[in-house]
């Protein structure tokens, strides 16, 4: 049996409903179930639904939520993505910088933080609340505690020192599953931080828009990465809004391809999938904007089944 992992990278309200049309093509190409996954890896918009599938909600049903659809079986799921994420740009910030201590150890120690993660500790402390997001994670996992799943990780950045935790992995500091998923998703400058154990977090993001590289000990034959802030085959938007936000991509789909590279090389197999232009052209310039949410989920569907069947990976040269 194939020993695979799955890695839902960052991407906002309009890439999370890309990742659940990518994971039904994937389920259907593959004809296999994600749940089944040995290692569930989630960052931001990535980590909501690692947190679903860690906690036994399938695929389909996050696709019914997605469209609107009620169907017996599973938690109800009352979040509303169109309303409750908070629209398509941030509350006015506090006004001072978000982690005066992490712009401090990111001067002394450059090389120990990435660029993104030095320029989140000196935004404005945003004030946007994700208490709707909470209560979504608490109706698949009401009792508190963690994802039944053994191996599910969800991916943050302790916002006073810039270093990278993982929740749910072991050595990381405890947490319920609500409050991981909340910091996780906690936009620097965006919302506000999330405290778990007296120490603050934000989007897991700000260090790696996927975090792949935490499965290079683990010894699996494949990983599957589905990476919305990554992209290997681009449009060429007219709006200057969607310029800067090209750029912006083609330096974080850098980033990924590096740390897949390093997976690779360990003898795992990498299958990395990201928007191609015709979702590009869909998504536009705010990743945040739900009014094009549910065209992204149907155009991902059927643009990531044609991708697949022609896939990008990555493995260890011969």
């Amino acid at each position: 049996m194939t020993r695979r992992g799955l890695v839902l990278g960052a991407g906002g309200v309009l890439g999370a409903a890309w990742t659940i049309g990518a994971l039904a093509a994937v389920e259907e190409e593959y004809g296999w179930d994600a749940r089944d996954a040995e290692v569930l890896i989630g960052t931001s918009a990535g980590s909501v639904l690692a947190a679903f599938l860690g906690c036994g909600v399938g695929v389909e049903q996050l696709l019914n939520h997605q469209r609107g659809v009620v169907a017996p079986g599973g938690p109800e799921i009352a979040f509303d993505p169109d309303r409750d994420s908070g629209g398509a740009l941030p509350p006015r910030p506090k006004l001072r910088i978000g982690s005066p201590r992490g712009a401090l150890s990111s001067a002394m120690r450059p090389w120990k933080v990435t660029p993104m993660a030095a320029l989140s500790t000196v935004l404005p402390q945003g004030r946007g609340s994700l208490a709707a997001l909470g209560q979504l994670v608490e109706a698949v996992r009401p009792d508190g505690g963690w994802a039944d799943h053994p191996r599910t990780w969800i991916v943050t950045m302790d916002y006073d020192s810039g270093r990278r935790v993982a929740f749910g992995r072991d050595g990381a500091p405890k947490a319920e599953l609500r409050d991981a998923v909340t910091a996780s998703c906690a936009i620097p400058g965006w919302y506000s931080p999330v405290a778990i154990a007296g120490r603050r977090y934000v989007d897991g993001g700000a260090c790696s828009p996927t975090s792949i590289d935490l499965v290079t000990r683990l010894e699996l034959d494949e990983v599957v990465v589905l990476s919305p802030m990554s992209s290997l085959r681009y449009d060429r938007p007219a709006a200057v809004a969607a310029r800067i936000e090209r750029r912006f991509r083609r330096l974080s789909t850098k980033r990924v391809i590096g740390e897949v590279k390093k997976v690779a090389a360990t003898g795992t197999k990498v299958t990395l999938l990201g928007p191609g232009a015709e979702d590009l052209e869909i998504i536009g310039a705010n990743m945040m904007d739900p009014r094009r949410r549910e065209q992204v989920l149907e155009t991902a569907l059927r643009t990531s089944r044609e991708a697949l069947r022609q896939p990008t990976s990555y493995a260890k040269p011969a």
